[in-house]
């Protein structure tokens, strides 16, 4: 055009936005400008959109100006279009000051704000906003409620949410697509998973992978993983296709549970789906493997992964750190600095719990001390606890004492606990009582503190503190947490407690398990009696002992399990001494790799050895 008036330029501005070309919206409203046309409300309007849809919050905070200057600060659709643009940036003060600033509001205005309470917080605020809406008695639509419901699935505000729910049944919202999204997302975040399931199951043809995925997510939180799977298997009969959320929601599952089965199956559907090239979804599948206990294959994972992002190296991070493989860990840091990735507090926990589980005391505390003076990351509770772990276990009581006393604020239940363990290890009674004492103030109900005290003084056999211990226990009705240990074989789950009778083939693993005792005695093994805390005779403790739960799930998964595959056990507590010699020995005498998951590590056993090097 050798004439471009307003109209014309408007029409572009305002084309380029419709279209989602954002940028170019932009650049021609610069040009217009240049050009000396002064923008009209539509104008406006138009490259306002595409700041809030590309967040050029400051270049938009200059459009903003410049509406005002052209006497644009009252019109609805540029104040809604910068409250709406201020909500998607997160910048809320402002939005709110827009909001304010309108004497005549309408629904489209209250809803951006609404919205974007609901998207950044406060999330109280969503639903106040909400309420002086109604009073106000502007219209209602099916937007606003599910901005708001969305507020009260983060706030878990069950009460408010089944309120909207009745707005949405009167109002005839109920089988809109998006209403009943948000429903069934606001009920499975609340954990009330019985009316997400009714909510879902009103209409099957609006059901969608949005749904499916919140109601999936709302079972694992809940750790419901059968319905989790179970609606995955009815959403892919009825020809829905899953996505990233969907996979991620049952991955996690498998990785809290460790059931590696399902996880390797779910894999097989991410590779069928395309989904192995998405970074979060390759993020949750290193952790789950890390967790199952295949550490090659989270490498290998890891591995594959075309610019890993925060996430994918935390995970990975995280992974070395429970398989107590410090060095790696370093190294994996080292690499991901090379890389431009930032690390962040996730970063420094998996760092330091590995420094903590390899011994590398010094490595550990330079890490400590660069968190905030290199890396701006302030320390909190779980690093300072990570420290006291990363002394204690080195036996540096003292030093992890002093540590404790100069920390800014008391150390957290973990923090005393982990302490009490190292002195409990080490045979550090005075700093045990300590310990105990605090941790008992911190978690009355919890078990951990009498027990590991009342194991200190066996040790010492001060048979009398033991037994006032054990009174103490019994007056206050504090329970002792039972250990027990499972292995997965097939598509079960067998578990096993301490001198368990309750298994069908139990007759067959305590053979299998007297036949093991003979074989690893005869290549050296010698019972540590010591971690027994009970005044009885020798061979009654070597017969508790023999029957521990780790070697009844060992002694079953070798009659069940096929040569080929791994061996994998999970335990509650952690391994005991004996156990760890024991294991290690029967790893040995069988030719076969033994994996063991604790309460806080991985143990592989191989030919004699374990990958913690005795160090645990």
């Amino acid at each position: 055009m050798s004439q471009r008036n307003l109209v014309s330029w408007t029409a572009m501005v305002t084309g380029f936005s419709q279209n989602l070309h954002y940028f170019e919206a932009i650049s021609t409203f610069c040009e217009m400008r240049i050009a000396g046309e002064n923008p009209t409300q539509f104008a406006f309007s138009s490259v306002i959109k595409a700041c809030a849809s590309v967040g050029l919050v400051e270049f938009g905070e200059q459009i903003h100006c410049l509406a005002l200057k052209f006497g644009f600060g009252s019109d609805i659709f540029v104040v809604s279009n910068l409250v709406d643009m201020y909500s998607k940036c997160g910048v809320m003060v402002n939005a709110y000051n827009v909001f304010q600033e309108m004497e005549c509001k309408d629904e489209v205005l209250w809803t951006a704000l609404i919205d974007g309470y609901a998207k950044n917080g406060p999330f109280e605020d969503a639903l106040s906003a909400y309420k002086n809406m109604v009073k106000e008695g502007i219209g209602i639509d099916k937007f606003v409620l599910c901005s708001t419901l969305s507020a009260c699935a983060a706030l878990k505000a069950l009460n408010f949410g089944k309120c909207l729910h009745s707005v949405m049944v009167k109002k005839g919202f109920e089988l809109e697509i998006s209403v009943g999204n948000a429903l069934t997302d606001m009920y499975s975040k609340v954990g009330d998973m019985e009316s997400a399931s009714n909510v879902f199951g009103i209409d099957s043809d609006c059901r969608n992978i949005v749904a499916c995925s919140s109601l999936i997510d709302g079972y694992v939180e809940m750790d419901r993983m059968e319905d989790a799977l179970s609606v995955y298997v009815r959403l892919r009969r009825q020809g829905i296709e899953p996505n990233e959320f969907t996979f991620s929601s049952l991955i996690k599952a498998c990785s809290s549970q460790a059931t590696v089965e399902q996880g390797t199956q779910l894999h097989a559907e991410v590779i069928k789906f395309n989904f192995d090239g998405n970074p979060f979804v390759s993020s949750v599948l290193v952790d789950m493997y890390g967790k199952c206990g295949l550490l090659d294959d989270s490498i290998q994972v890891f591995g594959e992964i075309e610019n890993a992002t925060e996430f994918a190296w935390n995970s990975m991070l995280s992974v070395f750190a429970q398989h107590g493989l410090g060095k790696d860990a370093i190294q994996l840091f080292n690499r991901m600095k090379n890389e431009g990735v930032e690390p962040n507090a996730i970063t420094f926990v998996s760092l330091l719990r590995g420094c903590s589980h390899a011994g590398l005391v010094e490595e550990g505390l330079s890490f400590f001390k660069a968190m905030e003076k290199t890396y701006g990351v302030v320390p909190r509770e779980e690093h300072y606890s990570c420290v006291i772990d990363l002394l204690g276990r080195a036996g540096q009581l003292k030093e992890a004492e002093d540590f404790i006393n100069k920390m800014p604020f008391e150390p957290n239940a973990f923090g005393w606990c982990s302490f009490l363990g190292a002195c409990k290890i080490h045979g550090d009674k005075e700093r045990g009582k300590l310990a105990a004492e605090k941790l008992m103030q911190l978690e009355p109900e919890n078990s951990g503190a009498p027990v590991l005290l009342s194991n200190i003084y066996a040790k010492e056999q001060q048979w009398e503190d033991v037994r006032t211990l054990r009174k103490m226990m019994q007056d206050f009705n504090v329970k002792k947490l039972p250990g027990y240990s499972w292995v997965d074989v097939g598509n079960k789950t067998h578990i096993f407690g301490v001198e368990d009778w309750s298994h069908p083939q139990m007759k067959a693993i305590y053979d299998k398990l007297d036949a093991l005792s003979g074989q690893i005695k005869a290549a050296g093994y010698v019972p540590c009696t010591d971690s027994i805390p009970l005044d009885v005779d020798v061979s009654v403790k070597e017969k508790i002992l023999q029957h521990h739960s780790e070697r009844l799930a060992i002694a079953f998964a070798l009659i069940s399990i096929p040569s080929g595959k791994p061996i994998i056990v999970k335990k509650n507590l952690r391994v005991c001494s004996d156990c760890h010699s024991a294991i290690k020995y029967i790893s040995k005498v069988i030719g076969r790799k033994i994996i063991v998951r604790d309460n806080s590590r991985f143990h592989h056993f191989s030919n004699g050895l374990c990958s913690c090097g005795d160090f645990w």
